[in-house]
């Protein structure tokens, strides 16, 4: 069985793990406190970040580097499409995802909001909050732009960008920091991508100090 070390709310973690589940690939994970800077995971990844996932007698870092080996090494379902435009699309929009929201987004809302706390590094920082709600309305209008144009993010068929943009908003979701009204077309896309069997064990998590709001988990909102 795979081991993955991980933090629950961790979107980069998450879009791990939804790729795992996708391709029904059986997982033990442990929650790992990165940022104590443990030496055995610092053996395990110098870099001391998370996601870590052990398979194939191999220790792996880096979410997207995660991805591509799970899709190279166990291509079905598949998780990205056959041409190579195509493919490039959705590598846009895990970079997209990972490195523009992440860092105008979730940095200011969930790391402020949540790691703050759990790491003990002081109170949320009001200026940074304020960007990411004001952020967050752009990108919901991004991906909606997107949508009124695809059946999915990057094209007709459901792909690692899905997963990527999913991970984020479902940490989001979970400390209510989302406004769906502002997104119909989002939030149809959303109910539909957390209605999937590998999106069971992300509503099921619970942060002690933070529940969720009642329609985290509900596949109707």
């Amino acid at each position: 069985m795979a081991t993955l070390y991980h933090v629950p709310l961790s979107p980069f973690c998450r879009k791990v793990r939804l790729s795992l589940a996708e391709k029904k690939i059986e997982v033990q994970l442990v929650d790992e406190r990165y940022w104590e800077k443990d030496p055995d995971f610092l053996r395990r990844n110098p870099a001391g970040k998370v996601p870590v996932l052990k398979i194939d007698n191999k220790t792996l870092s880096e979410s997207s580097a995660i991805c591509e080996y799970l899709e190279d090494r166990y291509p079905t379902p598949s998780l990205m499409p056959k041409g190579p435009g195509q493919r490039f699309e959705v590598r846009r929009l895990v970079a997209w995802f990972d490195d523009k929201f992440h860092h105008e987004v979730t940095k200011n809302l969930l790391y402020e909001r949540v790691n703050r706390k759990i790491e003990g590094s002081g109170y949320p920082v009001a200026a940074n909050v304020k960007s990411g709600a004001k952020a967050i309305k752009y990108h919901l209008d991004y991906m909606s732009w997107l949508l009124d144009n695809r059946r999915w993010l990057a094209g007709d068929s459901m792909t690692l960008a899905d997963f990527a943009a999913a991970a984020h908003l479902s940490s989001l979701d979970y400390i209510r920091d989302v406004d769906w009204n502002r997104a119909p077309a989002v939030k149809d896309w959303y109910a539909k991508i957390k209605s999937r069997p590998a999106f069971r064990s992300i509503l099921a998590d619970h942060v002690p100090g933070f529940p969720p709001p009642r329609h985290y988990a509900n596949l109707d909102f």
